[in-house]
């Protein structure tokens, strides 16, 4: 649903100031030339002396700070207003989930669903996924009682933040008629590109199932061990029908097509062999954490002045290249035709590896300025990202 900015934000600060009903905030990602104080923010009701107040959390990657606020509307005007590009507030009947886009438009989006509150100090979070579900015993992260084990509770964290970025995010293509609305008979198709063990591959899975969306899950890994384990974990499950594994190297798998296509965490260049393949297969939506990053380290031989003085630092220079890798890779996306977002999907405390991009397939002609920019970019530094070799066709003239 589109709304003006002003009318979503107010919409959002209602609801937030209904602390009868509100479970919890968050508010992440960076609008279009501004700055946000912190990357993400997250806010909950809790009872103070018998008052209801909003608790305030955000974390730096070392600490978590807490404050809070007794509840009032210009303050969460403001708070809303401050750049953030995504909002999501969850009540006890539902969510209202805005991303704002680079022409500071409101894309909102509702679901309807039965959340608990909790106004203790000791938070107990809403989950998407039940600890007790029957997979996560199978890939190992929860244990026989239906509780998640200690040293998975990073791998829990992971799944969880990649579903609440994951529902919102499908849920607006769909409503916008840039992803078919699925059915039993034309399901949404996902591809997972390096799977690995699957975590998210199973999770994505049985959550949008438990929220009534049909879907068809392929999940591609080289490894014939991870196919056969997952393959087996499938069925262990019943949920062959819906769901199966390949063992295919990313840049010549047989999957043809997907509405989503998932890379998450894939080593060096097979980020690129999943970016490239998601936008030849025509991928509506794209869902990429970057790994390691190599390719691009290894160009940056003679650095354009003044940057020698921040590459002279191996660690530095190691940094900067992650960066100029991953703001081509959205260059080229771009000129591919897609929206794209790069944001935070969980803590750094969780994982050194939380940027995400996120790309959505847009009717809108690229701008000439993408294609200048990423060509001024590889000249300075005198590089060719492995992906612009993997999709020649979008450089030709």
């Amino acid at each position: 649903m589109a709304l003006t900015l002003e009318v979503a934000l107010n919409d959002a600060c209602t609801q937030i100031l209904d602390t009868s009903t509100l479970v919890r905030v968050v508010l992440s990602g960076r609008r279009r030339n501004m700055q946000t104080e912190f990357e993400r923010i997250d806010i909950r009701p809790v009872e103070i002396r018998g008052a209801v107040h909003l608790q305030l959390s955000h974390n730096d990657g070392r600490a978590t700070t807490v404050k809070n606020l007794v509840p009032n509307r210009d303050e969460i005007i403001d708070l809303l207003s401050s750049g953030y590009a995504n909002i999501l507030v969850e009540h006890t009947q539902g969510s209202m989930s805005i991303r704002v886009s680079k022409n500071g438009d409101a894309h909102v989006y509702f679901e309807k669903k039965s959340l608990e509150q909790s106004l203790s100090h000791d938070k107990k979070k809403t989950r998407l996924l039940d600890p007790a579900d029957p997979f996560l015993l199978e890939v190992g992260i929860a244990d026989h009682k239906g509780a998640i084990k200690a040293s998975k509770q990073d791998k829990y964290m992971q799944v969880e933040e990649f579903l609440r970025l994951l529902a919102p995010t499908l849920n607006a293509a769909i409503e916008a008629g840039q992803i078919h609305k699925p059915t039993d008979a034309h399901p949404l198709s996902i591809v997972d590109l390096g799977c690995g063990h699957a975590y998210l591959t199973f999770a994505a899975h049985q959550y949008l199932r438990s929220i009534g969306i049909p879907v068809n899950v392929t999940g591609i890994d080289v490894r014939t061990a991870s196919r056969d384990r997952n393959n087996v974990i499938a069925q262990n499950l019943g949920i062959t029908s819906t769901i199966n594994f390949r063992a295919e190297e990313i840049a010549t798998t047989t999957a043809q097509h997907a509405d989503v296509a998932i890379a998450l965490h894939a080593c060096d260049t097979a980020t690129d062999d999943a970016i490239a393949w998601a936008v030849t297969s025509g991928a509506k939506l794209l869902l990429i954490a970057p790994c390691c990053h190599h390719d691009i380290q290894s160009q940056m031989d003679t650095s354009p002045e003044p940057w020698g003085a921040l590459t002279k630092f191996g660690l530095m220079k190691e940094r900067l290249g992650d960066l100029l890798t991953d703001s081509l890779r959205v260059q080229i996306l771009r000129i591919a035709g897609y929206r794209v977002e790069v944001i935070e999907f969980i803590g750094g405390e969780h994982t050194p590896r939380n940027l995400m991009i996120r790309a959505v397939k847009s009717d809108a002609s690229p701008e000439a300025i993408d294609k200048q920019r990423y060509r001024q970019i590889c000249t300075q530094w005198g590089i060719t990202p492995a992906l612009e070799s993997k999709l020649p066709a979008l450089f030709i003239g």
